[in-house]
């Protein structure tokens, strides 16, 4: 079964990338530019795991963030061109399972995906290789 992910991003040059890169990946990608659009639509659509900028129209990605663990135990990773330890333990605290910083590989970006939806046991670990 194919993996949902929400991408909340304002830059459309980088929700594109990203969306793009997880596709050819194998994922089923939605994007929001806002924020208050995209905890709506994370609220009501059907996700694996959401991937939420920190700094965003209408409501940042630590509100968001902090709003969704509220509501569900699914997969929340930050990406942020804010670097420093403390936006790295807020986003953290809120609830967040992974914190990555601009710039990124977009490939390490595609496993740090996996690897989160590993860990959280929303892909099976293919033992054969």
């Amino acid at each position: 079964m194919t993996k949902r992910i929400l991408i909340v991003e304002d830059d459309d040059d980088i929700a594109s990338i990203e969306k793009d890169y997880l596709e050819v990946s194998g994922y089923e990608v939605h994007v929001e530019e806002d924020g208050a659009k995209g905890l709506s639509e994370a609220l009501t659509g059907i996700y694996d795991l959401f991937l939420l900028d920190v700094m965003l129209p209408n409501m940042d990605g630590f509100e968001i963030c902090r709003k969704l663990r509220d509501k569900t135990d699914k997969p929340i990773m930050l990406v942020t061109a804010k670097r420093e330890d403390i936006d790295k333990i807020r986003g953290l605290g809120y609830g967040a399972d992974d914190y990555i910083a601009k710039p990124f590989g977009m490939m390490e970006l595609v496993s740090r995906i996996k690897a989160v939806l590993r860990r959280t046991g929303r892909i099976k670990t293919d033992t054969s290789e």
